[in-house]
């Protein structure tokens, strides 16, 4: 059988739990679908911790953060660096960011009650075998300079996976990709030969999001959308959300045979 991740320790589940309320901030946020929370290890054995801005329509359906497009790319990075299992990634918020309204929402990260359970949160899943952090754009950023209490290791501010401007993104990573190379211990399954950045973005920047940071019971596909990629017309994600409902309605489309 597939490995597959049974899900957060009873601990860290009892936290989710307590998200605060986001209620008040429905208008800024995909608030119908729920929080997504985490993807990777929880149990304080992640050598890289980082942070990403919100949760989009594939991770929704995935119940895992950064699964989409945006997740291949950073899975991408974490192969380029040498990390196969040992990470943990979560977001500024629990619930996905309407992008038109991320100015609105930042007063957000420093409300006390969304404050305290991000930290300890973030407090509750790292240990003293972290090495690195990575803040993936502004809202990340901001979330990490928020964390007082952070661990004393070298901290990595780089554009968003998303980010439409691509020379300063893979200037960003290509940087922090060399630098966390001799810090962070690569997995023992790593393969050292994967190549840094180019000056382009390459299909072989992408890596598949592994089987074991999924739910039991996902198709093979999701999490590697390759085939979309080369598709006509090309599509970088599985899910999407129509123009037409663009708040309560997903479209999910499995690849066709053959592809």
């Amino acid at each position: 059988m597939a490995d597959f991740d049974p899900g957060p320790p009873a601990a860290v589940a009892r936290h989710f739990a307590r998200v605060p309320s986001y209620a008040e901030f429905r208008e800024l946020f995909w608030h119908d679908w729920g929080p997504v929370f985490y993807r990777g290890r929880l149990n304080r054995t992640a050598r890289l911790l980082a942070i990403a801005s919100d949760p989009g329509p594939t991770e929704r359906i995935a119940g895992r953060t950064l699964v989409g497009d945006a997740g291949q790319r950073v899975q991408g990075l974490l192969t380029k660096v040498g990390l196969t299992r040992s990470y943990a990634l979560v977001n500024a918020y629990a619930y996905a960011l309407l992008p038109s309204r991320a100015q609105q929402a930042a007063p957000l990260l420093s409300k006390p009650d969304h404050l305290a359970w991000r930290n300890a949160l973030l407090e509750m899943i790292t240990g003293p075998q972290l090495q690195a952090i990575v803040a993936f754009g502004a809202q990340a950023r901001s979330a990490l300079r928020l964390w007082d209490d952070k661990p004393q290791v070298p901290v990595f501010e780089v554009p968003h996976p998303s980010s439409r401007n691509p020379k300063a993104l893979l200037d960003g990573w290509r940087d922090a990709v060399d630098e966390l190379r001799r810090i962070v211990t690569p997995d023992t399954d790593a393969d050292p030969a994967v190549p840094n950045y180019g000056p382009k973005f390459l299909e072989s920047d992408y890596a598949p999001v592994p089987a074991r940071d999924l739910p039991f019971g996902v198709p093979p596909w999701l999490g590697d959308d390759a085939w979309g990629r080369r598709d006509k017309p090309r599509h970088n994600n599985c899910v999407e959300r129509p123009s037409t409902d663009l708040r309560n309605t997903l479209v999910w489309r499995a690849p066709k045979v053959g592809l």
